[in-house]
């Protein structure tokens, strides 16, 4: 049974958030207010209330340092569970989360909520408390980086058997496909 905090919307959020940055390739498509707006149109979860207040290049820079904390998070969490228990934490702290008991028709859950209205303190308690309930219930583990050959994406294994080893199936799929044809060349 997952924690009553995770949410698999959540963890999207912060896979997502996570992947704004792609170190290989050297993009980052979290450069500019216009492209923060886009991130939050399309992560509902992300900010509770519609429609989201004017963002400024403060709320830029505060989500952009956000985004270096949940990336280090699904780095380190299967190499260094202390240290990224501590990152959530502090994390956590930081956005000033408050969790909430809430009861809608015939199902109690809990909530973390962030007191303030900034726009990294939301995406902060949505990917911090998601990744927090995932590292609790299934394990650091679970948290990785991709394999694949020239890809640094990060994803969160939520499978049943807990072997995912790749952020895509594409890259999956070009890793199977280099093992065939080194497997198929003469040497």
């Amino acid at each position: 049974m997952l924690d009553a905090c995770y949410t698999e919307s959540g963890v999207q959020v912060a896979v997502d958030l996570a992947n704004t940055l792609k170190p290989v390739k050297g993009e980052d498509s979290l450069e500019t207010v216009e492209q923060l707006r886009d991130f939050l149109d399309d992560h509902p979860p992300a900010w509770p209330a519609r429609p989201a207040p004017r963002l400024t290049r403060t709320d830029l820079a505060e989500v952009r340092a956000l985004r270096a904390a949940v990336r280090a998070v699904l780095e380190r969490a299967s190499t260094d569970a202390a240290g990224t228990a501590a990152l959530i934490n502090d994390g956590l702290r930081r956005a000033r989360a408050t969790p909430a008991l809430r009861h809608d028709r015939e199902r109690w859950w809990t909530e973390v909520t962030a007191d303030t209205d900034r726009c990294a303190a939301h995406l902060a308690v949505t990917t911090l408390s998601a990744l927090a309930s995932v590292i609790a219930t299934l394990g650091p583990a679970r948290l990785g980086v991709c394999a694949g050959q020239n890809c640094r994406g990060t994803f969160v294994d939520l499978s049943r058997n807990g072997s995912k080893q790749f952020c895509t199936r594409a890259c999956a799929h070009r890793a199977s496909v280099a093992a065939y044809r080194s497997r198929r060349s003469p040497r």
